[in-house]
């Protein structure tokens, strides 16, 4: 289990990442949004994957009809998931972010 401070410090050290709220939560910001607090417990990111890793592993990711019209964002149940994948999850959305 990763917890919202592991998040934070991990998002933070890639460069030029900045937090703020967004929607009344923590989020990070690499020229655009990297990552962002959805709810207790659960994560927003982008990911070139999102259709993978929902449908190898629901449990983990998943995301809501109001996630439909942005096809790179994934939610991931932070319980679920481990320091690794989380870190390498980051990287992949860093690098979508920051490219923009």
């Amino acid at each position: 289990m990763v917890t919202e401070q592991e998040v934070r410090t991990v998002c933070l050290s890639f460069p030029g990442v900045t937090e703020r709220l967004s929607w009344g939560r923590p989020a990070w910001f690499a020229r655009t949004l990297m990552a962002r607090i959805w709810d207790a417990g659960v994560l927003t990111v982008k990911t070139e994957e999102r259709e993978a890793l929902a449908g190898t592993d629901p449990g983990t990711f998943y995301w809501t009809p109001h996630h439909e019209r942005s096809p790179q964002l994934v939610l991931v149940r932070l319980e679920c998931i481990g320091a690794v994948e989380l870190g390498e999850l980051l990287d992949e959305s860093y690098r979508i972010a920051a490219a923009r």
